[in-house]
């Protein structure tokens, strides 16, 4: 497990890169990577829509692009406190300061569920995507942004030191273990030589 695999050292982290996030943010996860995600997620007007990991509201502003029901969710009160500078604490955005692998949601709660940059932080990444899967509505499109594993073997070490980092064939087996049946991973990279996105989008079983 990383050293940001922890949640009280995740908490601490935040603490302190909120105050800058938004600035370091669009050279990993940019506009154009977050709204060709976004295409892929075909949010429809008047989905519910949640946020898992929403952070400084980065993706929650793309989502309400698409719908006026989005709700975000962050165990960082810190990133949250700059969402609520964009969105209000209860204007635009339905916030809740919770845990990914402990949704404080009803079974079929959400049209959609959307996560970019989140997964990598969870100790335990396939008991999130099960809660996930438990609060989507069957036939609800679910998107999981995370970061793709580095090829070379010395920044592999690196990254698997630090946080979740994972590859297509890793991102299957978590998503199959969580009970998904059907997924797909695409790569996005804010430029050549910038770290890699894995986004994966999957189908909630209507079993």
């Amino acid at each position: 497990m990383g050293l940001l695999e922890d949640k009280a050292r995740a908490r601490l982290f935040y603490k302190y890169l909120s105050k800058v996030y938004d600035r370091i943010n669009p050279f990993v996860w940019n506009e154009a990577m977050r709204d060709e995600a976004l295409e892929w997620l075909d949010v429809q007007e008047g989905d519910r829509v949640l946020d898992v990991g929403c952070g400084t509201g980065f993706g929650t502003e793309g989502l309400l692009r698409y719908t006026d029901d989005v709700h975000g969710l962050d165990q960082s009160v810190h990133q949250m406190e700059k969402a609520f500078e964009k969105f209000g604490r209860r204007d635009r955005v339905h916030f809740y300061r919770g845990d990914a692998e402990r949704l404080p949601f009803a079974d079929d709660s959400f049209d959609a569920v959307w996560s970019s940059g989140s997964i990598e932080y969870w100790p335990e990444p396939v008991e999130g995507l099960r809660e996930i899967r438990r609060v989507a509505k069957p036939g609800a499109t679910v998107l999981v942004v995370g970061p793709d594993y580095p090829n070379s073997k010395l920044m592999r070490k690196v990254a698997d030191a630090i946080m979740l980092f994972y590859d297509a064939e890793e991102a299957d087996r978590m998503f199959e273990a969580a009970g998904y049946e059907e997924f797909e991973h695409h790569i996005q990279q804010a430029k050549p030589g910038s770290p890699k996105a894995i986004t994966t989008v999957a189908t909630v079983s209507e079993e």
